[in-house]
């Protein structure tokens, strides 16, 4: 049996690392308000062609809320990476998908897409526009496989896991019809909507895992 002041020293930087952990849920939660905040704004704000255009053409160059637009990416990026720090001992590949996505988000923040975003096949395209469409579908779908893995790590916790499982059920249907919608018919109404849905999705799954996380205590005995 451990002496009783060897495992009150033991359980000391447990508990500091919890604490962190569930620190950085909340600020996660925070980022991915803000992020989305910023970024509706841009988009709802900005002269944008309204659903049947994509969420990055708030980002242009030259439109007058790009600034917002691009902070705004950028605290997603950051609500991605705070997620990663705050999951708890033993869960494994989530953070680390979590951690490039928050990479890929931040260069589909950093890197301008042409006027219009144009995308393949349909459209001609730019070097930066294979970059930032490249960096932002890569993103999405490091998360939404974040999200899987999390929905069967058992040491995530079960709110954690419920919430990925849930997100996930519903994300990758989503993902999949974006997916073949911009081969098979390009740039339309029904990209544009489902596009925000998948994204909507993301943020509202970030806000509710990392305040999960914020509210949940990991180590035993607390």
């Amino acid at each position: 049996m451990a002496e009783p002041g060897r495992a009150g020293t033991a359980t000391a930087p447990a508990a500091r690392g919890d604490v962190a952990r569930r620190v950085a849920g909340s600020a996660a939660a925070g980022c991915a308000v803000a992020g989305a905040v910023a970024v509706t704004v841009a988009v709802v704000a900005g002269p944008g062609p309204g659903l049947t255009g994509y969420v990055s053409e708030a980002g242009i160059v030259g439109s007058a809320h790009a600034v917002a637009y691009r902070i705004g990416v950028l605290a997603l990026a950051g609500a991605l990476l705070l997620i990663a720090a705050a999951l708890p001992p033993g869960v494994r590949v989530a953070p680390a998908l979590l951690a490039v996505g928050a990479v890929l988000t931040a260069v589909s923040g950093a890197v301008t897409c042409s006027a219009g975003c144009p995308l393949p096949p349909f459209e001609r395209t730019t070097v930066a526009d294979l970059v930032h469409g490249g960096a932002s579908i890569a993103a999405t779908a490091a998360v939404v496989l974040a999200m899987v893995a999390l929905a069967v790590s058992g040491p995530a916790g079960a709110m954690v896991r419920r919430l990925a499982a849930g997100t996930a059920v519903l994300a990758l249907p989503l993902c999949a019809t974006v997916g073949v919608a911009m081969l098979v018919v390009g740039r339309g109404a029904l990209v544009g909507v489902v596009e925000r849905l998948v994204l909507g999705l993301a943020v509202l799954w970030g806000v509710a895992t990392g305040t999960a996380l914020a509210l949940t205590r990991h180590e035993r005995g607390l």
